[in-house]
């Protein structure tokens, strides 16, 4: 049985990969993806899932757009690594599939809650407020969520502060939320993780040859993604993060994790959006939340070019 995923993202170069890989290995069936302004600004994100869904010919996907600004405080964007669109460096072909109707927090509780207890999994790749609003309006979701696995934070080295990471200091209080909350089991795919899972020339090279329909805007995308990451963080590649989320619902046996509570800080004054991970001991009993630690890199990309090809 494929599990049935809501990619609930803000594309963004790393989530279009990530969009890529749930629509082309079988053993995800991609419910819908819901929008959330993060590294760029809502309307353009939301048009940039819509066109990637185009891209690869999978206009039965649902979109639904999502909240555009943090709980409480001022948005942020990326512009600075992903360019002012958020897909900066490949021509997108334009969406044939109207916007669907429906907030898309409304839309998650009512997928949730309609179908099957245990069966649908959530992956955030951005900003955490779709899912923290999710949850207040509608806190028997969290009874229901088979897991969730998500990217953001760090329990080390931060990126938009020593020890922040970008999604999670955007919204830190709804980041809060969800930590906070008693999923079955929330698997927190950080920096330590994703660091790991550079985009290098020759793995560019291998994903962009599995599909030569594709492959001009592969190329675009890492070409791009790579420049910033040079010129920005002083990467020699651009480090894939959001498809690390959906190769872990994939195969976990790709990426190794231990468990361990989680916590996120709100009153630092150096470090607000902190994602405190306790790894002092075993975990408690009653532990359900786990940090992603290492990563089979040859694995993560061979599942990325197979995907690829997939999409034919």
């Amino acid at each position: 049985m494929a599990e049935k995923i809501i990619l609930d993202c803000d594309p963004g170069h790393d989530d279009a990969v990530a969009i890529l890989l749930a629509l082309g290995d079988p053993r995800i069936d991609l419910l819908g993806v819901t929008t959330i302004g993060g590294n760029a600004p809502l309307d353009k994100v939301t048009y940039n899932a819509r066109a990637m869904l185009e891209l690869a010919k999978a206009t039965d996907v649902p979109v639904h757009a999502g909240c555009a600004r943090p709980l409480v405080r001022k948005p942020k964007d990326a512009a600075y690594i992903h360019g002012e669109t958020g897909l900066n460096g490949l021509e997108l072909p334009e969406p044939t599939r109207p916007l669907d109707e429906g907030h898309a927090v409304n839309w998650i509780i009512d997928t949730i809650m309609g179908n099957k207890p245990n069966t649908i999994t959530l992956v955030p790749t951005g900003p955490l407020t779709n899912i923290a609003m999710a949850v207040r309006l509608e806190p028997r979701i969290v009874g229901r969520v088979k897991q969730i696995v998500l990217m953001g934070g760090a329990y080390a080295t931060g990126n938009s502060g020593p020890c922040t990471e970008f999604n999670v200091q955007c919204d830190p209080e709804a980041a809060h939320i969800v930590f906070n909350e008693k999923w079955r089991s929330l698997t927190m795919i950080g920096l330590d993780l994703t660091h790991q899972a550079l985009c290098t020339r020759e793995y560019q090279k291998m994903i962009a040859a599995a599909n030569p329909r594709l492959s001009g805007a592969l190329n675009g995308l890492m070409d791009f993604f790579r420049s910033t990451y040079q010129d920005q963080e002083a990467f020699p590649d651009p480090p894939t993060h959001d498809p690390c989320a959906v190769a872990y619902v994939i195969d976990p046996g790709l990426i190794e994790t231990r468990r361990c509570p989680i916590d996120v800080e709100l009153t630092g004054t150096l470090t607000t959006g902190m994602t405190v991970a306790d790894l002092r001991a075993q975990a408690p009993k009653d532990c359900t939340s786990q940090v992603a630690t290492k990563l089979d890199v040859d694995g993560f990309w061979n599942l990325v070019a197979a995907a690829v090809r997939n999409l034919g």
